[in-house]
Protein backbone atom coordinates (compact mmCIF):
# COMPACT_ATOMS: atom_id res chain seq x y z
CA UNK A 1 0.00 0.00 0.00
CA UNK A 2 1.34 3.68 -0.46
CA UNK A 3 2.67 5.61 2.51
CA UNK A 4 -0.57 6.87 3.93
CA UNK A 5 -1.51 3.16 4.60
CA UNK A 6 0.88 0.96 5.61
CA UNK A 7 1.15 -2.03 8.35
CA UNK A 8 2.55 -2.00 11.32
CA UNK A 9 2.69 -5.57 13.41
CA UNK A 10 0.49 -7.10 10.31
CA UNK A 11 -2.53 -4.48 10.89
CA UNK A 12 -3.04 -1.75 8.26
CA UNK A 13 -3.51 1.80 9.17
CA UNK A 14 -4.79 4.62 7.39
CA UNK A 15 -2.28 7.11 8.22
CA UNK A 16 -2.73 6.23 12.28
CA UNK A 17 -6.38 5.02 12.33
CA UNK A 18 -6.25 0.70 12.56
CA UNK A 19 -8.41 0.16 9.11
CA UNK A 20 -10.62 -2.06 11.27
CA UNK A 21 -11.61 1.04 13.59
CA UNK A 22 -13.26 2.53 10.30
CA UNK A 23 -15.34 -0.27 9.84
CA UNK A 24 -16.30 -0.55 13.37
CA UNK A 25 -17.75 2.95 12.72
CA UNK A 26 -18.41 3.07 9.28
CA UNK A 27 -19.62 -0.55 7.86
CA UNK A 28 -18.36 -1.71 4.34
CA UNK A 29 -17.47 -1.13 1.42
CA UNK A 30 -15.98 1.67 2.58
CA UNK A 31 -14.08 4.98 0.62
CA UNK A 32 -10.99 6.15 3.05
CA UNK A 33 -9.09 9.06 1.92
CA UNK A 34 -6.19 10.26 3.64
CA UNK A 35 -5.91 14.11 4.16
CA UNK A 36 -1.93 14.39 4.12
CA UNK A 37 -1.51 12.60 1.10
CA UNK A 38 -3.69 14.64 -1.11
CA UNK A 39 -2.25 17.87 0.37
CA UNK A 40 1.24 16.25 0.48
CA UNK A 41 0.47 15.74 -3.75
CA UNK A 42 -1.15 18.85 -4.52
CA UNK A 43 1.86 21.05 -3.31
CA UNK A 44 4.63 18.57 -4.56
CA UNK A 45 2.79 19.49 -8.08
CA UNK A 46 2.58 23.13 -7.17
CA UNK A 47 6.65 22.85 -6.41
CA UNK A 48 7.68 21.17 -9.74
CA UNK A 49 6.09 24.13 -11.68
CA UNK A 50 6.74 26.95 -9.41
CA UNK A 51 8.42 29.24 -11.87
CA UNK A 52 5.71 29.00 -13.94
CA UNK A 53 3.18 30.28 -11.66
CA UNK A 54 0.86 27.54 -12.29
CA UNK A 55 -2.24 26.93 -11.83
CA UNK A 56 -2.90 23.61 -11.12
CA UNK A 57 -6.98 22.78 -11.91
CA UNK A 58 -7.77 19.50 -10.00
CA UNK A 59 -9.72 17.67 -12.21
CA UNK A 60 -13.17 17.72 -10.54
CA UNK A 61 -14.08 14.26 -12.44
CA UNK A 62 -11.64 11.81 -10.71
CA UNK A 63 -13.27 12.70 -7.18
CA UNK A 64 -15.87 15.21 -6.68
CA UNK A 65 -16.23 14.48 -3.00
CA UNK A 66 -17.06 18.24 -1.57
CA UNK A 67 -14.50 17.97 1.38
CA UNK A 68 -11.53 16.25 -1.21
CA UNK A 69 -12.41 19.58 -3.29
CA UNK A 70 -12.35 22.55 -0.13
CA UNK A 71 -9.73 20.92 1.10
CA UNK A 72 -7.50 21.75 -2.39
CA UNK A 73 -9.40 24.69 -2.98
CA UNK A 74 -8.23 26.17 0.35
CA UNK A 75 -4.52 24.95 -0.61
CA UNK A 76 -4.60 26.92 -3.77
CA UNK A 77 -6.08 24.82 -6.54
CA UNK A 78 -8.93 25.34 -9.06
CA UNK A 79 -11.22 22.99 -10.80
CA UNK A 80 -10.99 21.39 -14.33
CA UNK A 81 -14.89 20.78 -14.85
CA UNK A 82 -16.53 18.75 -17.47
CA UNK A 83 -20.22 19.28 -16.93
CA UNK A 84 -22.83 21.97 -14.71
CA UNK A 85 -23.12 19.42 -12.27
CA UNK A 86 -19.32 19.41 -11.37
CA UNK A 87 -19.48 23.57 -11.37
CA UNK A 88 -22.15 23.29 -8.95
CA UNK A 89 -19.69 21.05 -7.22
CA UNK A 90 -16.61 23.14 -7.06
CA UNK A 91 -18.65 26.00 -6.44
CA UNK A 92 -20.19 24.73 -3.49
CA UNK A 93 -16.65 23.86 -2.32
CA UNK A 94 -15.30 27.18 -2.15
CA UNK A 95 -13.38 27.40 -6.08
CA UNK A 96 -13.27 30.76 -7.01
CA UNK A 97 -14.57 31.59 -10.72
CA UNK A 98 -11.65 32.98 -11.73
CA UNK A 99 -9.84 29.20 -10.78
CA UNK A 100 -12.43 27.09 -12.69
CA UNK A 101 -11.78 25.40 -16.22
CA UNK A 102 -14.67 24.11 -18.14
CA UNK A 103 -14.02 21.41 -20.65
CA UNK A 104 -15.23 18.42 -22.56
CA UNK A 105 -17.11 18.28 -25.94
CA UNK A 106 -21.39 18.66 -25.45
CA UNK A 107 -21.44 21.75 -23.41
CA UNK A 108 -25.02 22.75 -23.28
CA UNK A 109 -26.32 26.33 -23.44
CA UNK A 110 -27.52 26.37 -19.79
CA UNK A 111 -24.06 24.93 -18.95
CA UNK A 112 -22.08 27.60 -20.63
CA UNK A 113 -24.70 30.01 -19.26
CA UNK A 114 -24.12 29.10 -15.63
CA UNK A 115 -20.16 29.14 -15.91
CA UNK A 116 -20.06 32.32 -17.86
CA UNK A 117 -22.63 34.00 -14.73
CA UNK A 118 -20.11 32.31 -12.87
CA UNK A 119 -17.00 34.29 -14.17
CA UNK A 120 -14.78 31.46 -14.98
CA UNK A 121 -11.04 31.64 -15.88
CA UNK A 122 -11.39 29.57 -19.46
CA UNK A 123 -14.02 27.14 -21.42
CA UNK A 124 -11.46 24.64 -23.16
CA UNK A 125 -13.86 24.82 -26.57
CA UNK A 126 -13.45 21.40 -28.78
CA UNK A 127 -15.65 22.43 -31.98
CA UNK A 128 -16.19 25.07 -34.05
CA UNK A 129 -20.47 24.61 -33.22
CA UNK A 130 -19.39 25.20 -29.20
CA UNK A 131 -17.53 28.25 -30.44
CA UNK A 132 -20.30 29.57 -32.25
CA UNK A 133 -23.06 29.29 -29.66
CA UNK A 134 -20.46 30.22 -26.75
CA UNK A 135 -19.98 33.51 -28.24
CA UNK A 136 -23.77 33.89 -29.29
CA UNK A 137 -24.54 33.26 -25.22
CA UNK A 138 -21.77 35.74 -24.21
CA UNK A 139 -23.12 38.24 -26.80
CA UNK A 140 -26.23 38.21 -25.44
CA UNK A 141 -24.79 39.19 -22.14
CA UNK A 142 -23.52 41.71 -23.33
CA UNK A 143 -19.97 39.33 -22.11
CA UNK A 144 -16.84 38.10 -23.87
CA UNK A 145 -16.43 34.19 -23.35
CA UNK A 146 -12.67 33.48 -22.61
CA UNK A 147 -11.60 30.83 -24.20
CA UNK A 148 -8.77 28.24 -25.52
CA UNK A 149 -8.67 25.95 -28.44
CA UNK A 150 -8.20 22.19 -27.22
CA UNK A 151 -5.79 21.62 -29.56
CA UNK A 152 -5.79 17.24 -30.70
CA UNK A 153 -2.07 16.82 -31.71
CA UNK A 154 -2.78 13.52 -32.95
CA UNK A 155 0.07 11.78 -30.52
CA UNK A 156 -0.70 8.23 -29.73
CA UNK A 157 0.26 8.37 -25.97
CA UNK A 158 1.06 4.93 -24.27
CA UNK A 159 -1.75 4.29 -21.87
CA UNK A 160 -3.08 1.16 -20.34
CA UNK A 161 -6.29 1.30 -22.25
CA UNK A 162 -7.27 2.79 -25.35
CA UNK A 163 -10.37 4.54 -23.85
CA UNK A 164 -8.12 6.62 -22.11
CA UNK A 165 -5.49 7.58 -25.33
CA UNK A 166 -7.10 11.50 -26.23
CA UNK A 167 -4.84 12.85 -28.17
CA UNK A 168 -4.64 11.10 -31.40
CA UNK A 169 -6.40 12.13 -34.91
CA UNK A 170 -9.81 9.19 -34.26
CA UNK A 171 -10.70 10.47 -30.72
CA UNK A 172 -13.95 12.72 -30.00
CA UNK A 173 -11.83 15.27 -28.28
CA UNK A 174 -10.23 18.21 -29.29
CA UNK A 175 -9.73 20.33 -32.71
CA UNK A 176 -7.79 18.99 -35.23
CA UNK A 177 -3.87 20.26 -35.20
CA UNK A 178 -4.26 21.52 -38.94
CA UNK A 179 -7.59 23.18 -38.43
CA UNK A 180 -6.44 25.33 -34.87
CA UNK A 181 -4.95 28.11 -36.44
CA UNK A 182 -7.99 28.96 -38.94
CA UNK A 183 -10.25 28.92 -36.15
CA UNK A 184 -8.53 30.94 -33.60
CA UNK A 185 -8.41 33.78 -36.34
CA UNK A 186 -12.17 33.15 -36.36
CA UNK A 187 -12.42 33.34 -32.31
CA UNK A 188 -10.89 36.37 -32.77
CA UNK A 189 -12.62 37.80 -34.91
CA UNK A 190 -15.66 37.34 -32.41
CA UNK A 191 -16.72 40.09 -30.58
CA UNK A 192 -18.72 37.57 -28.00
CA UNK A 193 -15.01 35.93 -27.71
CA UNK A 194 -12.20 36.68 -25.90
CA UNK A 195 -9.24 34.22 -26.42
CA UNK A 196 -6.82 33.79 -23.49
CA UNK A 197 -5.23 30.26 -24.31
CA UNK A 198 -4.18 27.05 -25.87
CA UNK A 199 -5.16 23.78 -24.32
CA UNK A 200 -4.31 20.51 -25.04
CA UNK A 201 -4.75 16.80 -23.65
CA UNK A 202 -3.08 13.17 -24.73
CA UNK A 203 -5.01 11.11 -22.84
CA UNK A 204 -4.72 9.28 -18.77
CA UNK A 205 -2.53 7.26 -16.67
CA UNK A 206 0.33 8.19 -18.88
CA UNK A 207 3.86 7.64 -16.72
CA UNK A 208 6.41 8.49 -18.85
CA UNK A 209 7.25 12.58 -19.82
CA UNK A 210 8.18 12.23 -23.06
CA UNK A 211 4.34 12.20 -25.13
CA UNK A 212 4.03 15.56 -23.28
CA UNK A 213 7.15 16.69 -24.96
CA UNK A 214 6.27 15.60 -28.00
CA UNK A 215 2.92 17.50 -27.50
CA UNK A 216 4.34 20.91 -25.81
CA UNK A 217 6.29 21.29 -28.94
CA UNK A 218 3.33 20.98 -31.40
CA UNK A 219 1.76 23.76 -29.18
CA UNK A 220 4.62 26.00 -28.79
CA UNK A 221 4.81 25.93 -32.79
CA UNK A 222 0.66 26.78 -32.72
CA UNK A 223 1.56 29.45 -30.53
CA UNK A 224 4.45 31.20 -32.80
CA UNK A 225 2.55 30.98 -35.36
CA UNK A 226 -0.69 32.90 -34.04
CA UNK A 227 1.41 35.40 -32.85
CA UNK A 228 2.51 35.79 -36.13
CA UNK A 229 -1.20 36.49 -37.13
CA UNK A 230 -1.37 39.11 -34.26
CA UNK A 231 -3.39 36.79 -31.73
CA UNK A 232 -1.92 36.95 -28.70
CA UNK A 233 -2.74 34.25 -25.51
CA UNK A 234 -2.29 34.53 -21.73
CA UNK A 235 -1.67 30.88 -20.77
CA UNK A 236 -0.54 27.45 -21.95
CA UNK A 237 -2.95 24.81 -20.44
CA UNK A 238 -1.05 21.29 -20.64
CA UNK A 239 -3.64 19.37 -19.64
CA UNK A 240 -4.05 16.22 -17.15
CA UNK A 241 -3.66 12.60 -17.26
CA UNK A 242 -0.28 12.60 -15.06
CA UNK A 243 -0.27 8.53 -14.38
CA UNK A 244 0.38 7.10 -10.80
CA UNK A 245 1.87 3.61 -9.64
CA UNK A 246 -0.92 0.98 -9.22
CA UNK A 247 0.96 -2.63 -8.81
CA UNK A 248 4.22 -0.68 -6.83
CA UNK A 249 4.91 2.00 -4.52
CA UNK A 250 7.29 4.02 -6.31
CA UNK A 251 5.26 5.95 -9.24
CA UNK A 252 6.80 9.25 -11.21
CA UNK A 253 7.37 12.32 -9.68
CA UNK A 254 5.51 15.40 -10.49
CA UNK A 255 9.33 16.80 -10.95
CA UNK A 256 9.61 14.64 -14.15
CA UNK A 257 6.72 15.40 -16.35
CA UNK A 258 7.79 19.26 -15.39
CA UNK A 259 11.33 18.81 -16.51
CA UNK A 260 10.03 18.38 -19.88
CA UNK A 261 7.36 20.63 -19.57
CA UNK A 262 8.66 23.43 -17.78
CA UNK A 263 11.56 24.39 -20.52
CA UNK A 264 8.88 24.54 -23.23
CA UNK A 265 6.32 26.57 -21.53
CA UNK A 266 9.18 29.25 -20.85
CA UNK A 267 9.96 29.76 -23.81
CA UNK A 268 6.55 31.12 -24.71
CA UNK A 269 6.55 33.36 -21.81
CA UNK A 270 2.82 32.50 -21.04
CA UNK A 271 1.42 30.74 -17.69
CA UNK A 272 0.98 27.29 -17.19
CA UNK A 273 -2.23 25.90 -16.18
CA UNK A 274 -2.41 22.19 -15.18
CA UNK A 275 -5.59 19.50 -14.69
CA UNK A 276 -3.73 16.38 -12.76
CA UNK A 277 -6.57 14.31 -10.96
CA UNK A 278 -5.05 10.62 -10.69
CA UNK A 279 -2.16 11.82 -9.92
CA UNK A 280 -3.37 14.10 -6.74
CA UNK A 281 -6.36 12.11 -5.48
CA UNK A 282 -5.63 8.61 -6.97
CA UNK A 283 -2.86 7.14 -4.30
CA UNK A 284 -4.85 9.35 -1.48
CA UNK A 285 -7.59 6.59 -1.46
CA UNK A 286 -8.32 2.81 -0.38
CA UNK A 287 -11.41 0.56 -0.40
CA UNK A 288 -12.15 -1.34 2.41
CA UNK A 289 -14.16 -4.74 1.55
CA UNK A 290 -15.56 -7.65 3.46
CA UNK A 291 -15.35 -11.07 2.36
CA UNK A 292 -18.44 -12.84 2.45
CA UNK A 293 -17.66 -16.30 1.54
CA UNK A 294 -14.66 -18.19 -0.03
CA UNK A 295 -15.78 -20.55 -3.11
CA UNK A 296 -13.56 -23.24 -4.92
CA UNK A 297 -14.94 -24.32 -7.94
CA UNK A 298 -13.54 -26.28 -11.31
CA UNK A 299 -10.33 -25.62 -10.02
CA UNK A 300 -10.31 -21.99 -9.51
CA UNK A 301 -10.78 -20.25 -5.73
CA UNK A 302 -13.29 -17.39 -6.04
CA UNK A 303 -13.40 -14.65 -3.05
CA UNK A 304 -16.22 -12.84 -2.73
CA UNK A 305 -16.42 -9.34 -0.92
CA UNK A 306 -19.19 -6.55 -0.32
CA UNK A 307 -17.56 -4.69 -2.73
CA UNK A 308 -18.48 -4.78 -6.26
CA UNK A 309 -18.12 -2.79 -9.82
CA UNK A 310 -21.06 -0.65 -8.59
CA UNK A 311 -18.29 0.29 -6.13
CA UNK A 312 -15.12 -0.25 -8.28
CA UNK A 313 -15.96 0.06 -11.75
CA UNK A 314 -12.39 0.40 -13.10
CA UNK A 315 -11.27 -3.53 -13.07
CA UNK A 316 -13.95 -4.14 -14.91
CA UNK A 317 -13.91 -1.44 -17.26
CA UNK A 318 -10.32 -1.11 -17.81
CA UNK A 319 -8.93 -4.10 -17.32
CA UNK A 320 -7.14 -2.10 -14.39
CA UNK A 321 -4.67 -3.48 -11.59
CA UNK A 322 -5.19 -2.14 -7.82
CA UNK A 323 -3.38 -4.13 -4.67
CA UNK A 324 -5.71 -5.93 -2.75
CA UNK A 325 -4.42 -7.27 0.91
CA UNK A 326 -5.54 -8.50 3.86
CA UNK A 327 -5.82 -6.06 6.58
CA UNK A 328 -4.94 -8.38 9.03
CA UNK A 329 -1.79 -10.55 7.78
CA UNK A 330 -1.61 -13.61 9.30
CA UNK A 331 1.86 -15.20 9.66
CA UNK A 332 1.97 -19.08 7.70
CA UNK A 333 -1.25 -19.10 5.85
CA UNK A 334 -1.06 -20.19 2.36
CA UNK A 335 -0.80 -18.22 -0.47
CA UNK A 336 -2.80 -18.53 -3.66
CA UNK A 337 -3.99 -17.21 -7.18
CA UNK A 338 -7.89 -16.31 -6.52
CA UNK A 339 -10.40 -14.20 -8.13
CA UNK A 340 -11.36 -11.44 -6.00
CA UNK A 341 -15.11 -10.28 -7.05
CA UNK A 342 -18.30 -9.17 -5.82
CA UNK A 343 -22.01 -9.84 -5.32
CA UNK A 344 -22.70 -8.01 -8.83
CA UNK A 345 -24.88 -10.30 -10.83
CA UNK A 346 -22.57 -9.78 -13.94
CA UNK A 347 -19.41 -11.81 -14.71
CA UNK A 348 -17.60 -8.87 -14.96
CA UNK A 349 -17.88 -8.20 -11.94
CA UNK A 350 -14.34 -8.53 -10.12
CA UNK A 351 -11.64 -6.57 -8.62
CA UNK A 352 -8.75 -8.81 -9.01
CA UNK A 353 -8.03 -11.95 -11.38
CA UNK A 354 -6.27 -14.58 -10.96
CA UNK A 355 -4.13 -12.98 -8.40
CA UNK A 356 -1.69 -14.08 -5.58
CA UNK A 357 -3.42 -13.57 -1.92
CA UNK A 358 -2.85 -15.33 1.52
CA UNK A 359 -5.77 -17.07 1.57
CA UNK A 360 -8.98 -15.11 3.47
CA UNK A 361 -11.81 -16.58 6.17
CA UNK A 362 -14.95 -15.31 5.45
CA UNK A 363 -15.85 -12.10 7.91
CA UNK A 364 -11.94 -10.75 7.33
CA UNK A 365 -11.42 -7.53 5.56
CA UNK A 366 -9.55 -6.80 2.09
CA UNK A 367 -8.13 -3.00 1.13
CA UNK A 368 -7.75 -2.50 -2.45
CA UNK A 369 -5.57 0.43 -3.09
CA UNK A 370 -5.41 3.30 -5.53
CA UNK A 371 -8.65 4.12 -5.32
CA UNK A 372 -8.86 7.79 -4.70
CA UNK A 373 -9.35 8.65 -8.48
CA UNK A 374 -12.13 7.30 -10.23
CA UNK A 375 -13.02 4.93 -7.21
CA UNK A 376 -16.58 6.48 -6.01
CA UNK A 377 -16.54 9.08 -8.57
CA UNK A 378 -17.85 6.14 -11.31
CA UNK A 379 -19.70 4.11 -8.57
CA UNK A 380 -23.44 3.65 -9.28
CA UNK A 381 -26.67 1.82 -7.65
CA UNK A 382 -26.41 -0.99 -10.46
CA UNK A 383 -28.19 -3.96 -8.50
CA UNK A 384 -30.04 -1.52 -6.29
CA UNK A 385 -26.97 -1.42 -4.27
CA UNK A 386 -26.40 1.50 -2.14
CA UNK A 387 -23.49 3.41 -3.01
CA UNK A 388 -20.82 3.57 -0.16
CA UNK A 389 -19.68 5.37 2.30
CA UNK A 390 -16.32 8.23 2.48
CA UNK A 391 -14.30 8.76 4.92
CA UNK A 392 -11.66 11.69 5.79
CA UNK A 393 -8.77 10.29 7.95
CA UNK A 394 -5.82 13.00 9.44
CA UNK A 395 -3.37 11.67 12.02
CA UNK A 396 -5.65 9.56 14.46
CA UNK A 397 -8.78 11.64 13.43
CA UNK A 398 -11.48 10.54 11.07
CA UNK A 399 -14.67 12.11 9.86
CA UNK A 400 -17.44 11.41 7.57
CA UNK A 401 -17.76 12.79 4.39
CA UNK A 402 -20.30 10.86 3.07
CA UNK A 403 -23.23 9.21 4.61
CA UNK A 404 -24.01 5.31 3.11
CA UNK A 405 -26.56 5.71 1.27
CA UNK A 406 -29.81 4.32 2.24
CA UNK A 407 -32.37 1.99 0.91
CA UNK A 408 -35.12 4.82 0.84
CA UNK A 409 -32.32 7.09 -1.61
CA UNK A 410 -32.63 4.46 -4.36
CA UNK A 411 -36.16 5.28 -4.98
CA UNK A 412 -35.73 9.15 -4.06
CA UNK A 413 -36.42 10.45 -7.28
CA UNK A 414 -38.76 8.03 -8.58
CA UNK A 415 -42.69 8.85 -9.21
CA UNK A 416 -45.01 5.78 -8.87
CA UNK A 417 -47.42 5.98 -11.47
CA UNK A 418 -49.73 3.18 -10.40
CA UNK A 419 -50.35 5.24 -6.76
Amino acid sequence: MSAPFHYENDRLLCEDVPAEVLVAEYGTPLYVYSRGALLERYHEFVRAFAPLDPLVAFSVKANGNLSVLRLLARAGAGADIVSGGELHRARLAGVPGERVLFSGVGKTAREMTAALEAGIFAFNVESAGELDLLAELARARGARAPVALRVNPDIESPTPHHYTRTGHRTTKFGIAYEDARALYRRAAQSAGIAVRGIDVHIGSQIREPEPYARAMERIVELVNELRADGIALDFVDAGGGFGVAYEDDEGPAAAQFAAVIRPLVEETGLRLVLEPGRYIAGPAGLLLARVLYVKSSAGKTFVITDAGMNDLLRPSHYASYHRVEPVQRHAGRAVRNVDVVGPICETGDFLALDRPLASPEPGELLAIGTVGAYGFAMASTYNARPRPAEVMVEGAGHRLIRRRETMDDLVRGEIDLLE
